[in-house]
């Protein structure tokens, strides 16, 4: 039986991990070492030399561990089995799902250089591109999810830097508001503006949808990204995050991974062994749970609109989209309730199963109001644009019965 022929699934429990080298244990231990001992001084210098780009591994050549600051068994374990999800080459794996972005975008970009953006994403990547990236002299541009290919076109010639296009960096589904972006449409993109001399970039946050119910790469994308901290981890227990792509990129991506040292720890890595075990199953249970609580909201007289990937019209671009490339609607379900502020904090504040708070992905069931919170940073008017206002809540459905859920939101609602 071939292994590379099994689904991820299976492979969770046992791939990259040789239980003759832990003193036979079943699961991997966790590796809370600094460094590593090298045989001799010549392997030593071999690892360096490969580690840090001066030659190429050698055919058949095995490389050993250096430094928990550049590979842990743990780590490399957990990006083996990651990469198996999206079918990537190599995976980066990082303290954090802003670390990895952070990283990503400066491993890529120069001062001068244009990025393309989708909008709205998460509040604290749209912090780091409009705050942080402008501050040494990089370009952002962003668009929405109604911008169709010309559209996007027009706006980057309209820049007037359309040859300083280096990457463009997208959210599908975006949070909060679960609008779809054309990964396909975006490669075409990128590829437009590519040429012999310089390669644009596709990088694709698939956090809402994780990589059970979406694969970016398949679509196109050179670089998908994940806060593992949400679906990945799944348990509110750890933070993390993802990079995957091809072994040139990723290698990039290391590079500067290793100088700014935001590498995940070994628990970190181990926790996260852990939770892939049982990944494709709490998405799955979390996901039927979100159909029956978003059809229920729908027929909620005190709720005004549902935005929820299962209930996009045929005929739209929209659901075209979610044919092409999505595989489940997920589990992200966002609301406008009647009213504003004050009704939806009044929601909120009488919800007793769904716990209020930010983060999602988890078994317990969350619930948030991102004007206020997790998207109070962005651009006023931008936010209204993007109907993402005091009436919109946003809920992150978990793994209970779906009937207490349903149960309290009820009684949430009748305090509105």
């Amino acid at each position: 039986m071939d292994k590379k022929n099994m689904h991820p699934e299976s492979l969770m429990m046992s791939y990259g991990y040789k239980p003759e080298l832990s003193e036979g244990a079943i699961k991997c231990p966790i590796f809370q070492t600094s460094t590593f001992v090298f045989q001799t001084a010549e392997e030593g210098k071999a690892f360096f030399e490969v580690a840090y780009g001066h030659r190429e591994q050698k055919p058949n050549e095995q490389l050993g561990l250096i430094y928990s600051r550049l590979n842990n068994p743990d780590l490399e374990i957990l990006e083996d089995r990651l990469g198996l999800w999206d079918k990537a080459e190599a995976c980066a794996v990082f303290e954090s799902g802003m670390s990895a972005i952070t990283t990503v975008l400066l491993a890529f970009l120069r001062p001068g250089d244009l990025l393309v953006h989708s909008s709205p994403v998460y509040g604290g990547t749209d912090h780091f591109i409009n705050q942080v990236l402008t501050e040494f002299g990089i370009h952002v541009l962003g668009f929405s999810a109604i911008d169709n290919e010309q559209t996007i076109i027009e706006k980057i010639e309209a820049s007037g830097k359309a040859k300083r296009l280096k990457l463009m960096y997208i959210e599908t589904p975006a949070n909060p508001t679960n609008a779809l972006i054309d990964i396909q449409m975006c490669r075409k993109i990128a590829d437009r503006y590519s040429d012999a001399d310089k390669a644009v970039y596709l990088a694709c946050d698939n956090t809402f949808l994780g990589p059970v119910f979406q694969h970016p790469i398949k679509q196109g994308a050179d670089l998908v990204l994940y806060s593992a901290t949400k679906y990945i981890g799944g348990h509110s227990d750890v933070i993390a995050g993802a990079c995957l792509g091809n072994k040139e990129l990723i290698g990039a991506v290391k590079a500067l991974r290793t100088f700014l040292g935001n590498m995940a720890g070994p628990w970190t890595g181990w926790l996260l062994l852990r939770s892939l075990e049982t990944l494709k199953i709490r998405m799955e249970t979390q996901a039927n749970n979100a159909t029956q609580v978003a059809d229920y909201l729908a027929n909620h007289p005190k709720v005004e609109k549902v935005y929820y990937l299962g209930f996009l019209k045929d005929g739209t671009t929209q659901k075209a989209v979610y044919e092409q490339q999505c595989l489940s609607p997920g589990a992200m379900v966002s609301f406008d309730i009647k009213g504003g502020e004050t009704e939806a904090f009044a929601f909120l504040n009488h919800l007793k199963l769904i716990k209020l708070a930010v983060s999602l992905g988890s078994t317990e069931s969350l619930a948030e109001h991102p004007a206020t919170m997790t998207h109070v940073d962005m651009d006023p008017e931008e936010m209204k644009q993007l109907k993402i206002t005091e009436k919109l809540i946003r809920l992150s459905v978990g793994v209970e019965n779906p009937d207490d859920l349903m149960s309290d939101i009820q009684q949430a609602l009748d305090f509105v």
